[in-house]
């Protein structure tokens, strides 16, 4: 099938990439002539495991084509998917500039039937204002016998696995009420439901609102463990123990019940606040999930809280190793990080931090640029090298079971500061270390 997907950000360059992968003909078109440019060089802008080899094998086959030319783009592809960003306005609302935008485009460059597809995260009745718009520019053309249909289809992808969430969805949600827009969906997508059936066809609101509710299910998940951990905290219990205890009812499992610094990306905190503003526009009061922002946010600030605590509030003049400043591990995104809340906090008191990240760093560079109280260390032991105390920020693999004898010896001040809870209290206390987690009392 041809498709023509407008934006090549994270959502729309993995399921580009993916769909062209299975043989389906793609065409790319976004605004940035950089970004296209490097694309068609071979340079793949983001880190996502899988996603260079699979851009670079069917760009040189000829299934996926990158370009800023908008008109050619729409006369190829049957099916237009958007996947332009949606970034917040002032007050946390999703932004449809650019979604609106390339409804217009498309309204003014179709010369055939199409089938508008909503990729991007959206609020509730985005699918109809796009309808909408290019309903009226194509009136404006005088075009109104084109006929076309807009239905929604939100993305599942998580930062770090995204391109196997794209190849082996556990389900494809697609929002319409036409069959033959359903048809056409299911030619598309058939490559991957093939074992059992994972595509789930609803009314086209109800689509764009699965998309937030399941990100506000997790965020919820999230910021309620860290609750706990905070309370587990004040009452001398064990966090990790009681993850295990509650984690074995199949009715709560184990995914994201792990205590930590809390939620970030691009995701979760942009669509809590957007959901919470959709309520209000509805004057619906969303109690819970302004809670689970609140614990969120406050959350980011926890280990930082244990450091000041530490060093009884004389944080002038130290350096602190920091292991971790994407917001989660297998991707260099640093968006709404708790690292860089930490980070900030500590240089506001006057310290310095010498910080490693598996594949953050050029982006880290990218945000703060060059600053005396920065130092961006090639390893994690590079960054070890004469700091008052270790922390760390991000479970990456690579942290997991470092020496720590060689982690004692490199610092001032033999003390962990673990906003992931990567080790055992018991082991780091053998080693002669202070260790300071989520949850936990110290060994």
């Amino acid at each position: 099938m041809n498709l023509t997907v407008f934006g090549i950000g994270y959502v729309g360059l993995v399921q580009a990439a993916v769909l062209a992968e299975v043989g389906h003909q793609v065409v790319c078109v976004d605004v940035d002539e950089k970004k296209v440019e490097r694309l068609n060089q071979g340079f793949v802008p983001i880190f996502e495991p899988g996603l260079e080899a699979l851009v670079k094998e069917n760009h040189a086959a000829g299934r996926i084509k990158f370009t800023t030319d908008a008109a050619a783009a729409v006369k190829h592809g049957g099916i237009q998917m958007i996947a332009v960003g949606t970034p917040p306005g002032e007050d946390g609302s999703a932004d449809l500039k650019y979604v609106l935008a390339v409804a217009e485009t498309i309204g003014r460059e179709m010369d055939s039937p199409k089938i508008v597809v909503g990729k991007s995260t959206v609020p509730v009745g985005t699918c109809e204002k796009v309808k909408a718009k290019i309903a009226e520019t194509l009136k404006a053309r005088g075009r109104q016998d084109l006929a076309f249909d807009v239905a929604s289809n939100p993305e599942f992808l998580k930062e770090g696995s995204a391109v196997a969430d794209c190849m082996k969805p556990d389900r494809i949600i697609v929002g319409t009420n036409s069959e033959d827009t359903e048809a056409v969906m299911r030619e598309l997508y058939a490559p991957f439901n093939r074992n059992h059936e994972k595509m789930i066809v609803m009314d086209v609101r109800s689509a764009e609102f699965t998309k937030y509710a399941a990100n506000c299910m997790l965020a919820t998940k999230i910021s309620f463990m860290n609750e706990m951990a905070n309370l587990a905290e004040q009452l001398g219990a064990d966090i990790e123990e009681v993850r295990k205890g509650i984690g074995s009812d199949p009715r709560i499992g184990y995914h994201f019940i792990y205590p930590g610094l809390g939620y970030g990306g691009s995701c979760f905190p942009k669509d809590v606040r957007a959901l919470i503003k959709t309520a209000e526009g509805v004057k619906f009061d969303a109690k819970l999930l302004r809670a689970v922002e609140e614990r969120n946010n406050e959350q980011k600030s926890v280990l930082f809280d244990k450091v000041h605590r530490y060093f009884k509030g004389s944080l002038k003049g130290k350096t602190f190793a920091l292991w971790g400043l994407a917001f989660k591990p297998n991707t260099d995104d640093m968006r709404e990080a708790p690292a860089r809340v930490l980070m900030e906090a500590l240089w506001k008191a006057g310290a310095k931090v010498q910080a490693y990240d598996p594949e953050a760093m050029q982006e880290c560079q990218a945000i703060y640029g060059l600053r005396d109280d920065l130092l961006l260390c090639g390893t994690k032991e590079a960054a070890l090298r004469g700091a008052d105390a270790l922390l760390i920020a991000t479970e990456w693999k690579s942290f997991r079971a470092p020496s720590f004898d060689a982690v004692k010896d490199a610092l001032t001040t033999p003390v962990i500061f673990d906003g992931r809870n990567l080790y055992d209290p018991k082991v780091i206390a053998r080693h002669g270390i202070e260790y300071f987690s989520i949850g936990r009392m110290a060994a």
